[in-house]
């Protein structure tokens, strides 16, 4: 199994970056921050405050008006191999069984067959799918849909894997196994990730640190390090002080860049529409 150090080495760098949507709506402006490899971070913040558009500055899918964004040291490109990522909703390939999904990916880069099978055999079962390999995922659950999803992009054994609301549509009880699997898979892999949430107590639970941010164009309001104890367990760090603690400061912090927010309501509007058009 593929697995990133988790000290040494260069991570993600985001320096003085300005990014704004047709020359006239900013996103961000001279937004910085730093990663370190193996590192958990989440962003949350209000809706239409750029964390989607972040993630598509990372991975290279938009480009920045100014500043850099610098992976290992080197600069992120489109496709770039030391990437990964893992959408809001499965977007998988109906007609293709779930392990002929997660091998697409490896087909289009050119991994001989035998070594595309094993390598998606091995992700499979990684997540916990061993047994639906050939299942068309028409036939799967939601949340078996998101680990097959995960699986295709662990199969291509990125540096930085990039999560946006993966489990956003699942219901509570799918969503907290999904968070257990996901930091199992991450102490295996030691990846580093870069996972976009609403969910608050998602965020505790899983990170190292959270960014929240502000509104357009505030870019980061505060980086909070989170302390709690690493093995996390569901019934036991969720009812820890210190979890609680960490909780009531991100409702806090939200309810503060919501209000200072100088965008109004058409404004947020816009931006949403722009970016799905985007």
């Amino acid at each position: 199994m593929a697995v990133v150090e988790r000290v040494g080495g260069e991570g993600l760098s985001i320096e003085n970056l300005h990014f704004s949507y047709g020359g006239t709506l900013t996103i961000f402006n001279d937004l910085g921050l730093d990663v370190k490899p193996g590192e958990f971070l989440s962003i949350i913040g209000p809706s239409g405050c750029g964390k989607t558009t972040l993630l598509n500055l990372l991975s290279g899918f938009y480009q920045p008006e100014k500043g850099s964004v610098h992976l290992r040291g080197q600069p992120i490109v489109p496709e770039d191999p030391h990437l990964g990522y893992v959408f809001q909703q499965a977007t998988l390939f109906p007609w293709l069984s779930a392990i002929e999904n997660v091998e697409f990916g490896l087909r289009m880069i050119g991994v001989p067959q035998q070594e595309r099978t094993e390598r998606a055999r091995k992700y499979f079962k990684l997540v916990g799918l061993e047994g639906f390999e050939d299942y068309l995922v028409t036939r799967l659950s939601g949340g078996m849909q998101q680990r097959v999803s995960l699986a295709r992009s662990l199969s291509m054994e990125p540096t930085l894997l990039l999560m946006d609301e993966p489990f956003g549509a699942l219901d509570a009880i799918t969503r907290e196994t999904m968070n257990d699997e996901l930091l199992r898979i991450w102490d295996e892999l030691g990846q580093t990730v870069i996972f976009i949430t609403h969910d608050i107590d998602e965020a505790v639970y899983l990170s190292d640190r959270i960014a929240v941010f502000g509104r357009p164009p505030n870019g980061i309001y505060k980086v909070i390090d989170n302390e709690l104890p690493r093995p996390r367990s569901g019934p036991t760090t969720r009812t820890e002080e210190l979890f609680w603690e960490y909780k009531k400061q991100l409702i806090s912090d939200i309810a503060k860049v919501t209000a200072q927010s100088p965008m109004d309501d058409t404004e947020i509007a816009e931006l949403n529409m722009t970016m799905q058009v985007e």
